[in-house]
Parts: C-alpha cells; sequence; structure tokens
C-alpha cells in the first residue's frame, strides 16, 4: 500500500491508502503501484484514478505535480473535484462559455486562458460520464 495525500491551495484534500494510482502526465498516462521507483511528473488536466482496497475513485484534476518516493504519494494540485462532486450540467455551461470565448476571436479575449477552461470543462464531463479524455 502507499500513503496518498492530494494538497491543494486550501489545504489537505485527501488522505488515504491506495494500492494503485493511475494519472497522466504532460508526457503520457502512467500507473504507480507500491514500490515503484521515485518519480515526479507534472500533471495534466486529465482524470486522476485512486485504487483502494474497497473501491475505485475517480477524480478530474486540474494539472499540478505529483512527487511519489518511499511509498508515499503526494500530489500538489489547483483544483481536484470526484467524480461525484462534479455537477454535470454546470460542467457542460463551462464548456459552452469558453467554446463562445474561442469562437469570438477577439483582441481582448485571453485565447489560453479560453482554451484552458475548455480542457478543465471536457475532463470534468468526461470524469463524470466516466469516458476516456
Amino acid at each position: 500500500m502507499m500513503d496518498v495525500k492530494i494538497i491543494t491551495p486550501r489545504g489537505l484534500y485527501k488522505a488515504c491508502e491506495a494500492q494503485q494510482v493511475n494519472a497522466r502526465s504532460v508526457e503520457g498516462e502512467f500507473g504507480l503501484l507500491t514500490d515503484h521507483m521515485p518519480i515526479v511528473a507534472m500533471l495534466a488536466i486529465s482524470k486522476l484514478e485512486i485504487i483502494t482496497a474497497s473501491e475505485r475513485k475517480r477524480y478530474a484534476v486540474a494539472g499540478g505535480m505529483l512527487y511519489f518516493q518511499n511509498n508515499e504519494l503526494r500530489i500538489l494540485t489547483d483544483s481536484i473535484e470526484s467524480e461525484d462532486e462534479i455537477d454535470l450540467e454546470r460542467a457542460k455551461k463551462a464548456k459552452e462559455r469558453a467554446e463562445r470565448r474561442l469562437a469570438m476571436q477577439e483582441s481582448n479575449i485571453n485565447m489560453v486562458r479560453a482554451e484552458v477552461a475548455l480542457q478543465k470543462a471536457i475532463n470534468r464531463i468526461h470524469v463524470k460520464e466516466n469516458k476516456p479524455m
């Protein structure tokens, strides 16, 4: 088992013991098991999956940093939501807003910010609907 702690700017989001954690870094998808070699990875906006002895939980993570060593996993992220916390209608409305902003192509709109908002909304929808990203 590995000791998992997920930390956001608001403090400790989750602490648990896990058998496996599946994540996606900016370089690709990977899974962590007990006694995995040390790793530091930049997380992409993606699904994070934590498998414990009794359940498999999915989360929408808004990027961040993952550090694993000596069966201790630490994830630092600005935002994370479990599939149970995601409001599907709110996520769909956020997706539509971001798509409208991107379609406008106006100079006063921060296009990078709109693209990130779109990625986050799509990720939340996929985690809630249990679809691959």
